[in-house]
């Protein structure tokens, strides 16, 4: 994870096992919003295609979404849920049980590079994990966390605490750490995906994300 950004593919749930039959519908539907969402982003979450693809009526949706944006709000958190789980298994390539100054580095870059992993990999989905419709924020519960329960601002933000306790990040500098951090790396990706940055060649991309890692290491 440390030295190479590989574009993986995420796991699907086949069309045909998104369709509603009985049990969930709210859950079908999400279910059907995300597989858009990947397609096409958050502008690709529409309630009738969703309701299409769930199999149910258009009416139906509107039984447990009272608009677009209550649906698209649900398919957010989903989607900032996939990029926690991916930030969960870098950090795990790191032995939990080393507490040295170097392990604790590896697993901030390993936060980092999983960030931008997941934005080349999955652009509908990192496009949809940051358009939350204005006044809405994430839902409680499990959505928008990884498997450990924690979303990716706290990932981060325990990664930092492990420098903190490894004496590599002196207190003073820990307040606001998270923010300079998430900026930048967010910023990188962002330029990667749709910005004058999208044309580098892969091994000149990684490098530049390396010296990007490098130079907040050094900020912190």
């Amino acid at each position: 994870m440390a030295g190479h950004v590989a574009v993986v593919n995420m796991p699907v749930v086949s069309p045909s096992a998104k369709r509603y039959h009985h049990g969930n519908l709210r859950a079908a539907l999400i279910d059907a919003g995300v597989e858009r969402a990947r397609e096409g982003g958050p502008e690709a979450v529409v309630l009738r295609e969703v309701s299409r693809l769930a199999g149910v009526s258009h009416n139906a949706a509107y039984r447990h979404f009272a608009d677009r944006d209550a649906l698209l709000q649900a398919v957010c958190d989903r989607c900032m849920s996939e990029l926690a789980r991916l930030m969960e298994a870098g950090i795990a390539e790191v032995d939990p049980d080393e507490r040295s100054v170097q392990a604790a580095r590896l697993r901030l870059r390993a936060t980092g590079m999983a960030y931008v992993e997941f934005a080349l990999s999955e652009p509908g989905w990192f496009r949809t994990a940051f358009a939350v419709p204005p006044g809405l924020g994430y839902l409680d519960g499990e959505e928008g966390v990884g498997a450990g329960g924690h979303g990716p601002l706290e990932l981060l933000g325990e990664q930092l605490d492990g420098l903190l306790d490894a004496a590599a990040l002196p207190a003073e500098r820990r307040a606001g750490a998270e923010l300079a951090a998430w900026s930048a790396v967010h910023g990188f990706a962002m330029l990667v995906l749709e910005g004058p940055l999208r044309s580098l060649p892969d091994e000149e991309r990684d490098a530049a994300l390396t010296r990007l890692l490098d130079t907040v290491e050094r900020g912190l």
